[in-house]
């Protein structure tokens, strides 16, 4: 392959040397979550949104507790700019939630933008240029000065619109900002917050672009370092990041960046985007509760929040995405099964122990990063069975579904009963077709019927009727079973040695029976 065409990044942008304290910084807070989902999404749709379709995600976007979110490009389209107008007049932004919208650096779309938002009560009016030199010199056609200016007219343009309306605040984005020399990113973000005339009580967001990926994640944080120890005001300054995925690193990006200083985070929720996607936001969070922050925003119906979003973008989640895929809480490899039922069974027993429901407990289960119930999944599909599975497996759902409790002897024999099954199909055995290969392995009839037998009542009884018939048994294991759960066997006849079970009256008896039954025709 033609490396050689590509140039490093240390080739394409400069990183001031720093003494790192992100390395030893530790995530015990949720930064600011801002959703771009209704406006960067949305331009990456191959269907972008409607008013309702809109609507719905914003909905979805409130519920879930995010206080500051993007909701359009107003001068882009008559689609954006009615439906800004539609979160105006309908009441529908809370009084927690502020409107963030999106303008480039021309003044008549900043007063189009300007339009949009008026009779909001609050709003953030976000300006951006790109500001790297392969975007001056080959999409403007501008030197750093000529952009500067640009800004700066864009700037003031934006204070005279916004007036005394203490409930406007203002955005800045160098788009490209890691591939912008930092001396001049520094240049225009202080220039703005001198212009904006920030203060704590009204600051300033300047937000710093992984527009697209370029270098390993300790650069992108390398190079928020750099901006959060020199920022102008920095008390007045909201230092934000939007990184995206190009090099599949978005989430390293962003948590790295809010190590390095970072205070908020632009994304998306499942991490749509153009190209491979602006950074995942519910990946993000959550792996913040995984590690005993919380993410300040509530993600405990994750299912319902995958489905609003994949039908508001027609897009699919991935089944293996992290946390919200079908599957990521799913083993089907038989050490993986075997590992989580133990992990759920001694889960239960501290829980017991300590006077706490399972919910409360501490959670130290293998291979399950997070309790699957706190995101509203079910234990149901943590553990399904195909021919990769093992033995753990097929006895904690036969346990778990249907109350079979399988000695630990017994769940080898099933299991290669199951191992069969599903080599011939190639396909996954679902728990009701799981119980129905049991019931036709060991409950069947035999041979030997049980009617015959059960008027002896007891298994010894049942011996010595068979020895009277020339049919010598001898009971390697018997588990009666309790308050008229099924019974388990294991027998030896003539040599060949087999597993019965029994349900129902003298369970007992049909076990050893069933036993014995499929040990003469081995």
């Amino acid at each position: 392959m033609p490396h050689h065409r590509y140039r490093p990044f240390h080739e394409r942008v400069d990183v001031p040397a720093t003494d790192r304290d992100w390395p030893g910084a530790r995530l015990e807070r949720a930064p600011l979550w801002v959703p771009v989902d209704l406006r960067d999404g949305n331009q990456a749709l191959a269907e972008p949104m409607d008013t309702p379709r809109k609507r719905r995600f914003f909905d979805l976007l409130v519920a879930t507790g995010f206080k500051e979110i993007e909701v359009g490009y107003p001068s882009a389209s008559r689609t954006d700019f009615d439906f800004v107008r539609h979160l105006v007049t309908s009441g529908a932004v809370p009084d927690d939630v502020t409107p963030v919208v999106f303008t480039p650096a021309r003044p008549e779309l900043i007063d189009r933008t300007f339009e949009a938002v008026e009779g909001l009560p609050r709003a953030v009016v976000h300006l951006y240029i790109a500001t790297s030199p392969v975007w001056r010199e080959v999409v403007l056609g501008r030197d750093r000065g000529e952009v500067w200016r640009t800004v700066r007219e864009a700037a003031e343009h934006m204070a005279r619109r916004a007036g005394d309306a203490h409930g406007i605040r203002f955005q800045f984005s160098p788009e490209t900002f890691n591939l912008t020399e930092p001396d001049f990113v520094l240049e225009v973000c202080d220039g703005l917050t001198r212009l904006w005339d920030a203060s704590p009580d009204r600051p300033v967001t300047h937000n710093l672009p992984a527009t697209v990926e370029i270098a390993t994640p300790n650069v992108y944080a390398d190079q928020i370092e750099y901006l959060h120890r020199n920022l102008a005001r920095r008390d007045s300054v909201i230092l934000s990041v939007h990184p995206h995925n190009d090099r599949g690193t978005g989430v390293a990006c962003a948590e790295l960046a809010v190590l390095a200083g970072a205070q908020r985070v632009e994304g998306c929720l499942f991490g749509n985007g153009e190209r491979t996607g602006n950074v995942d936001l519910v990946t993000l969070a959550l792996n913040l509760y995984a590690q005993g922050v919380d993410p300040m925003v509530d993600l405990r119906d994750l299912d319902a929040v995958r489905d609003t979003v994949e039908e508001c973008n027609r897009l699919p989640v991935h089944p293996r995405h992290p946390y919200a895929g079908e599957l990521v809480h799913t083993a089907f490899s038989g050490t993986h099964q075997d590992a989580i039922g133990k992990g759920l069974a001694e889960h239960a027993r501290r829980a017991a122990e300590a006077g706490l429901s399972a919910a409360e407990a501490p959670w130290a289960v293998p291979y399950l990063p997070i309790d699957p119930a706190d995101v509203g999944r079910s234990y149901e599909a943590v553990i399904r069975v195909n021919s990769q599975s093992g033995k753990g497996g097929v006895a904690y759902l036969l346990r778990t579904h249907h109350g079979l409790d399988l000695p630990p002897r017994m769940r080898p024999d099933f299991s290669r009963v199951v191992q069969e099954a599903t080599d011939d199909s190639g396909r996954e055995l679902p728990p009701k077709e799981l119980h129905d290969l049991f019931t036709g392995t060991y409950l069947a009839e035999g041979p030997l019927e049980a009617a015959e037998f059960e008027d002896l009542g007891t298994v010894s009884g049942l011996l010595d009727a068979l020895a009277a018939r020339g049919v010598h048994v001898d009971v390697l294991e018997l588990d009666p079973g309790q308050d008229g759960s099924a019974a388990f066997a294991e027998c030896r006849v003539d040599g060949a040695v087999a597993w019965g079970a029994g349900e129902g009256t003298a369970a007992p008896v049909r076990a050893v029976l069933s036993a014995v039954n499929r040990a003469s025709v081995r």
